[in-house]
């Protein structure tokens, strides 16, 4: 067991929506010397900032949640972008990680990772049977790299690295930009809006059909640090709540919950994305005793009421 009041810790992308509720889950635990680095002093893409980062902090624990990530819309404008910054920041940070000596190194993958047609429930043992979803693959495969890296660094020089998979997150904080939102947020505030505009129509992406699985931030923030206590392998991890629902059903609940009275229109011209996504969880509800604890009705009540104090206060 970790003694958080003796371990310095590096949270990249501490400050961003992920890593703030995992800063405060271990300030909770006792961690007293939490670092987080900030992009325009280091950029991780860079080798140089990643070795001036770890001089600098010297730490036991890394915990690499820094991402460049959207959802599809952002996804099909950035694929290069979005390959070439993920990969390269997973990459430097395990490599330069283990020279400096560091005791453990927990990175944050995606779900994006697993094939189109990952059965479902995905498996973590059909993480490499198959492409991921156009859309999204070159973000995925950039953060699906880590794992392969943490393999042949555990086999080759011994160092303790965990690569985890967390389903689509949501929660207060999160990206209410509509160009690079992910599905709830963007829902969220396309209803607000045409609530408070009295629009006759929301048009929507896609069909409704595909089904995703929702994870509440502050239970993902709780999976890492479990995973940094609990777990070392280099095997990947589901982190999830287990629990499935259709983007239409998902749309009529966000619809009710803002109160908009119009109607719902889908766009079949724009992509799906994925047809299914829904985890099995079984290995960290085994190995980390983790369980989801937040219901999708709760999240997104909070997730609402978080985005209007947020609008009130600009």
């Amino acid at each position: 067991m970790i003694d958080w009041g003796q371990t310095r810790v590096v949270v990249t992308g501490g400050a961003g929506f992920l890593g703030r509720f995992v800063v405060e889950k271990l300030q909770a635990r006792g961690a007293k010397d939490v670092i987080v680095p900030r992009s325009k002093e280091f950029d991780l893409v860079d080798g140089d900032a990643v070795r001036r980062l770890l001089a600098a902090s010297k730490p036991h624990l890394v915990i690499h949640l820094a991402a460049r990530v959207g959802g599809i819309g952002a996804n099909r404008e950035n694929p290069g972008r979005f390959f070439y910054e993920n990969a390269m920041m997973g990459i430097q940070l395990l490599h330069e990680s283990w020279k400096a000596g560091v005791n453990k190194f927990v990175a944050c993958g995606t779900i994006c990772a697993y094939p189109k047609f990952t059965p479902v429930p995905f498996r973590e043992e059909e993480i490499w049977n198959g492409y991921p979803e156009e859309t999204n693959a070159p973000y995925g495969i950039a953060k699906k790299v880590m794992s392969v890296q943490s393999e042949g660094y555990r086999a080759q020089y011994g160092f303790n690295s965990v690569v985890v998979y967390p389903v689509n997150l949501y929660g207060p904080g999160d990206n209410f930009d509509l160009q690079a939102s992910h599905v709830i947020p963007a829902m969220l505030r396309k209803f607000h809006e045409a609530k408070l505009a009295k629009r006759a129509e929301v048009v929507l992406w896609g069909d409704g059909s595909p089904t995703r699985e929702f994870f509440y931030v502050d239970d993902c923030a709780e999976g890492i640090v479990l995973a940094a206590e609990r777990y070392d392998s280099s095997e990947p991890m589901n982190l999830g709540s287990g629990e499935e629902i259709s983007i239409k059903a998902l749309a009529e609940k966000v619809q009710s919950l803002v109160g908009y009275e119009g109607h719902l229109v889908w766009d079949p011209s724009k992509p799906n994305g994925q047809p299914r996504r829904r985890l099995d969880v079984s290995k960290s509800r085994a190995l980390l005793g983790f369980q989801a604890a937040v219901d999708l009705d709760t999240g997104l009540r909070r997730t609402y009421d978080w985005m209007l104090t947020d609008a009130s206060q600009r």
